[in-house]
């Protein structure tokens, strides 16, 4: 059998990643682009640690032996398989540890020739976060606005026309406010929401510049790097301002309209405006409960963006400094209309 190191993993694309863990430690921690083929189901490896804990190592590693030896033909059948793809199985579990080295063992046994990631998972944890403070481009180009102004749609716009952009809440899955999970399934955790900025960093590499939006440091379940936020804070600001019909339209439209007449939304709504119903101005309260009963969600919208978000959003603009070029949402040339100003950014500024 044959190691390779992290940097040799992510530098060529004739390999795919190979994670022999658990499920439920491949849900929890997984490099992008790899393919669970568990050595042990989550209660298969419950058993063995509990095993380990009370009788030792001995008892444990021939229970795990017991458990493996019906599955070792199917099990090599599945990696075998992917050789097919044309892609180069790269075997690796927690540390380059016992699993792996079964596993790449079984492999090398049965005539095919196997290749294992030196250090695991925790070697590729360790080389990502070391490198994405290197990987950062130097300026940042940050879309500010106020909530239901359409940035998602600009950000994504613009990197379908291949400007360099950072989406922070797709790594994150999930929008940024209190009801930033609406119809998302479950927030990313930090692992994953580096293993992706990680990788977003690396195709956009040799990029002077990098546009995000003016995220707060926590998204979700996940922080951004110190290193990004003072980019972001010493950065070049584009606001992006809409009229308030519009704003209610697009966050309708993206919150609310997909969901309508299923029980589990009406649920989180009502759950998530009653605890904004007792931090929120007492004078509009009323109006926020009596919305909510008739369903009246446009409404709904309306209230909390005049009264809670775009207060709170005026407050936390104060901390940045230096002059904010306006861009007009509303206009039908938006993505026209911001490219110029880009372009103008980039040619009149040195530092980018």
């Amino acid at each position: 059998m044959k190691d390779i190191s992290v940097q040799e993993l992510i530098s060529s694309k004739e390999f795919i990643p190979v994670d022999v863990r658990a499920p439920i430690e491949h849900n929890d921690s997984a490099i992008p682009g790899s393919v669970n083929i568990p050595l042990f189901t989550d209660e298969e490896r419950q058993e063995i640690g509990t095993i380990f804990k009370r009788s030792g190592e001995e008892a444990a590693k021939w229970r795990a032996m017991e458990i493996v030896s019906p599955k070792l033909p199917h099990l090599l059948g599945e990696i075998k398989d992917l050789k097919k793809t044309g892609a180069e199985p790269v075997i690796h579990c927690w540390r380059g540890g016992m699993r792996s080295r079964s596993v790449a063992s079984f492999l090398e046994y049965a005539g095919i020739p196997a290749l294992r990631l030196e250090g695991g998972y925790k070697a590729y944890r360790e080389y990502i976060l070391e490198k994405i403070p290197q990987l950062l481009p130097e300026k940042a180009i940050v879309l500010h606005g106020m909530t239901g102004t359409g940035k998602t749609d600009i950000l994504q716009a613009l990197q379908e026309k291949g400007y360099p952009v950072v989406d922070l809440e797709k790594m994150a899955n999930h929008r940024g406010s209190i009801f930033g999970m609406i119809g998302k399934g479950e927030a990313h955790n930090q692992k994953t929401f580096d293993a992706l900025l990680f990788d977003r960093l690396n195709e956009i590499k040799g990029s002077t510049y990098f546009i995000i939006e003016a995220e707060s440091k926590r998204i979700g379940r996940a922080a951004q790097p110190e290193v990004m936020l003072q980019k972001k804070l010493n950065g070049i600001h584009y606001l992006v301002k809409s009229s308030i019909p519009e704003r209610v339209e697009r966050i309708y439209n993206e919150y609310v309209q997909p969901f309508i007449g299923q029980g589990w939304f009406e649920e989180e709504v009502t759950e998530k405006v009653t605890k904004l119903i007792r931090r929120i101005n007492h004078e509009i309260s009323p109006s926020l409960a009596i919305a909510l009963e008739e369903k009246n969600y446009k409404d709904l919208i309306e209230i909390l963006l005049v009264h809670y978000y775009d207060p709170r959003y005026n407050h936390a603009l104060l901390e940045y400094k230096g002059p904010f070029t306006e861009i007009d949402a509303d206009d039908p040339d938006v993505i026209k209309n911001i490219e110029k100003v880009i372009q103008k950014t980039l040619s009149g500024s040195t530092a980018v």
